[in-house]
């Protein structure tokens, strides 16, 4: 399957970019891009492993699928032929309250 990053994931891997490079250094994030890559080249090959994030059960979204790498969650749909990645985002960070403020966003557009 073609992998694609959605624009919000774009921006979040940009925002992911720029906060452990000051923090922490490029090495760290050459580590975390390194495992995102592989795990999207694993979502590609088998895009059901992931599982549906509880928080989206909740809302009735279960064709949203999550897979954990490293320190980050990437939330993706599986499209017919595409894996679409929504979300690039720390595991630890509120979902909830990411999922608002992407809403948001999208209604200004």
């Amino acid at each position: 399957m073609k992998a694609v990053f959605l624009s919000g994931a774009e921006e979040d891997l940009k925002e992911l970019r720029r906060y452990l490079i000051k923090r922490f250094g490029k090495g760290t994030w050459s580590d975390a891009y390194g495992k995102i890559k592989t795990s999207v080249r694993g979502l590609q090959t088998f895009p059901l492993a992931g599982s549906v994030p509880e928080e989206f059960v909740d809302l009735g979204l279960g064709q949203y699928r999550q897979v954990i790498s490293g320190m980050n969650r990437i939330i993706y749909e599986v499209g017919d032929e595409v894996l679409y990645i929504h979300i690039v985002c720390d595991t630890r960070r509120d979902m909830q309250t990411l999922l608002v403020s992407r809403i948001l966003q999208m209604t200004k557009k």
